[in-house]
């Protein structure tokens, strides 16, 4: 197959992982890159020899295919647009969208374009989770009843970029929550209502000495932060299939000993690891067994692989197959994200709008850098 060109836009910090890890897929090439803030675009053209310039300049070269949206969250609506009205395909990072309306329109002018639209996460393409999906598909658990998907912890406090965690369009759930919708939605397939209840624990929020260390020209010790955002979320979110998954996100706890997804099925249980790693471990519990049973996992990508749904979206656009890491999918597990807070303050169950397709697993057997055509 031909190289996919990818034009990026939006150079901040999770651009280099991109830039990297995007080297591996032979059927994609970055070509060109753009930023609101022109210095860090040049650093990606001095770092990686990629060509930086605006974004009007990115949108109107024709031999890009795909534009790789690494903006701010509360903008990727609006680049997918450009991107879609300039004739191109449009792949963002997670999440999809900060507001339901807007990923809707962009939704419908991918459709009315004849246009693909893409998301991260692409975790669930490492060969943990996929690992992980197979011991569904293939029965070891049974049929899936219920789970827990956790993820908790302090929060960003000693980085500078914190106060972007808890504005709007962030907290625990648009930023982390991502990883572990999709996880979801990957194994059990679509869900269909949220029943929550969110909170948060503090009004603000404080620097911690390190930090100030760090950005000695921006903060002082225990500068203080607003809070814009919940950040303690904890609901039930019901599948299609049946499957009842106790779901909580926070940024209000120190410590905890939970694993980060457990599903409970009729004749078994699966430890799933981290949504937000491409590894293990995969641990598995049958009766009869004596303790959990770490599962050899039996697909590659096992490494940060970011872009993989982005190569794996260039693939699909040539042989015109559905593409993995699909806007159905990121636009889905917005829904479900945003019916935390939604279901809160209605004091309700939320029934959900939207749904999608499982996506496709990988097949066994590819090797590093190698995707389905």
């Amino acid at each position: 197959m031909k190289k996919t060109k990818i034009g990026i836009v939006g150079c901040g910090m999770i651009s280099e992982t991109y830039f990297n890890a995007s080297k591996k897929f032979t059927n994609i090439e970055v070509v060109a890159c753009s930023d609101i803030i022109p210095e860090r675009s040049k650093a990606k053209f001095e770092a990686h020899g990629v060509p930086n310039m605006t974004n009007d300049e990115l949108f109107a070269i024709p031999e890009i295919e795909i534009v790789l949206n690494l903006t701010p969250p509360q903008v990727h609506s609006k680049i997918a647009m450009d991107t879609l009205n300039a004739g191109k395909h449009a792949y963002s990072e997670k999440p999809f969208g900060v507001d339901a309306d807007d990923a809707a329109k962009v939704v419908a002018l991918a459709q009315k374009k004849g246009l693909r639209v893409g998301c991260a996460p692409d975790t669930f393409l490492g060969g943990g989770q996929q690992t992980a999906r197979k011991m569904i598909d293939d029965g070891w658990i049974g049929k899936p009843l219920c789970g827990t998907a956790i993820v908790m912890g302090r929060g960003p406090e000693k980085w500078g970029q914190a106060p972007f965690f808890y504005d709007y369009g962030a907290g625990p759930m648009l930023d982390l929550g991502p990883y572990y919708m999709t996880a979801l939605v990957n194994m059990l397939g679509p869900a269909k209502s949220v029943t929550a209840v969110t909170t948060k624990g503090f009004d603000y929020r404080t620097f911690g000495a390190e930090v100030a260390e760090q950005y000695q020209a921006q903060y002082k010790p225990y500068d203080k932060y607003p809070v814009n955002v919940t950040t303690h979320l904890t609901g039930v979110v019901e599948f299609v299939s049946g499957a009842v998954i106790t779901v909580i996100a926070s940024f209000d706890v120190y410590k905890h000993g939970h694993a980060p997804i457990e599903i409970y099925g009729t004749e078994g249980s699966l430890q799933v690891p981290d949504p937000n790693t491409f590894g293990g471990p995969v641990r598995l519990f049958r009766p009869g067994y004596e303790d959990w049973k770490d599962v050899p996992l039996a697909f590659g990508y096992t490494e940060n692989s970011r872009s993989i749904g982005a190569a794996d979206m260039a693939n699909a656009l040539q042989s015109g197959r559905p593409h993995r890491a699909s806007g159905a999918l990121a636009n889905h597990v917005l829904e479900i994200m945003l019916s935390f807070d939604k279901s809160s303050k209605l004091g309700a169950k939320v029934e959900l709008t939207t749904s999608c397709e499982r996506p496709a697993p990988l097949p066994l057997g590819l090797e590093e850098g190698q995707l389905p055509e």
